[in-house]
């Protein structure tokens, strides 16, 4: 059975009014203009256009490749970029400021300074957080990866951590990514680049997932990867591993897919029904991380009309896949300003993927977001 959680109370509180965006000197491009919505139109927002109890949520930017940028932490130091948040989004996912990395400097230090921001600030503003990652093969810090530990030790180590970051924000996080990318593509696990699962063996997932819960009973627990949007090898691995955690009395309550698209690909049309069969399991399901990236063929380099027009195209038929589950309730995209987009510092020659320019315009696909929750609600 699907487990019965309550957003947090915070979410419904009223958030202080801030100052509407102005629009910027420049003028918007082809595409733009000629999707431009009336004007009264900008006083819609996509956390406001939601249907009851359907979250919608973006990255927090920070840490990453943003530490190597010749700008300051978005985060800390762009007024406009907090109010675009503040204004649009009902669910904060940190990009990178939760992840073991920033967390654990060192073996016997955490450092939650960033982290715990972004919480005070959801907070503040009424938004609940997705918790991201607990156990992960990437962005885990050298010490633990190159450190000479015995099995106990490195599953002390997993407890520990669990216990403490999870316990230190019980009842604060929504939900939490607590086993990330833990399948390769052909839908092997990843024995190899997993250090908790090439040592400990795969019933570690499972226990990481009650330490989780153990920690704070009320947080939805989720497995978390890309390259599952559609039915195929690495989600059918998904898919038996749901099963078997079920069977087992395991506390997992999701399965999400991140949703990194492009223009590149088709768009995933059996979205739906990969989410619906996690469904029936009894699990809710969510979209982590979606954007759509693209390598620009219009004037100047900057993207065409059609592309513009293709990638909100894409952005409607993964909300409209998920409002259309009824487990689906969790709806992130991974930032939504080009400005700090991680995608061309990882896709050579692509960009552009989010829904708003470097200059917070609104693109084609914000208002096509906007359009199907409106519809929705």
């Amino acid at each position: 059975m699907r487990p019965m959680r309550t957003l947090p109370a915070l979410l419904t509180a009223t958030v202080l009014a801030l100052p509407l965006v102005t629009a910027v000197a420049s003028p918007l491009p082809e595409a733009e203009a000629r999707t431009a919505a009336p004007a009264s139109a900008w006083h819609h927002r996509l956390r406001e256009a939601a249907p009851e109890g359907m979250v919608i949520g973006t990255a927090v930017a920070g840490g990453g490749h943003h530490e190597e940028q010749d700008y300051p932490d978005p985060f800390t130091h762009d007024r406009r970029y907090l109010r675009h948040m503040s204004q649009q989004f009902s669910s904060l996912s940190p990009e990178n400021q939760m992840k073991w990395e920033f967390l654990r400097p060192d073996q016997d230090t955490y450092d939650f300074a960033a982290a715990d921001a972004i919480v005070e600030y959801a907070e503040a503003n009424g938004q609940v957080v997705r918790g991201h990652t607990l156990l992960w093969h990437s962005q885990n810090p050298d010490w633990l990866e190159e450190g000479d530990f015995s099995r106990e030790e490195l599953r002390t180590l997993l407890r520990e951590h669990i216990t403490t970051v999870v316990g230190r924000y019980s009842g604060r996080i929504h939900q939490w990514d607590v086993a990330n990318e833990i399948f390769q593509d052909d839908g092997e696990l990843r024995t190899e680049e997993n250090i908790w699962i090439r040592e400990l063996g795969p019933e570690i997932i499972a226990d990481a997932f009650r330490w989780a819960h153990e920690a704070d009973p009320s947080a939805e627990l989720f497995l978390n990867d890309y390259n599952v949007d559609g039915v195929n090898a690495k989600s059918d691995a998904y898919y038996t591993l749901a099963q078997d955690l079920l069977e087992q009395g395991v506390p997992l309550h999701g399965f999400s897919t991140q949703g990194h698209l492009s223009l590149q690909y088709p768009f995933p049309g059996d979205l739906e029904d990969n989410l619906r069969r996690f469904d029936e399991l009894g699990l809710n399901t969510a979209i982590t991380e979606l954007d759509v990236r693209m390598a620009p063929d219009g004037r100047h380099g900057r993207p065409s009309w059609d592309q513009l027009a293709q990638q909100a195209d894409y952005y409607r038929q993964a909300l409209e896949a998920c409002l259309n589950v009824e487990g689906c309730r969790s709806f992130t995209i991974w930032g939504f300003t080009d400005k700090y987009s991680w995608v061309p510092h990882f896709f050579e020659d692509e960009g552009y993927a989010t829904v708003m320019t470097d200059r917070f315009q609104r693109k084609p696909a914000f208002y096509a977001l906007l359009r199907t929750l409106a519809h929705a609600g």
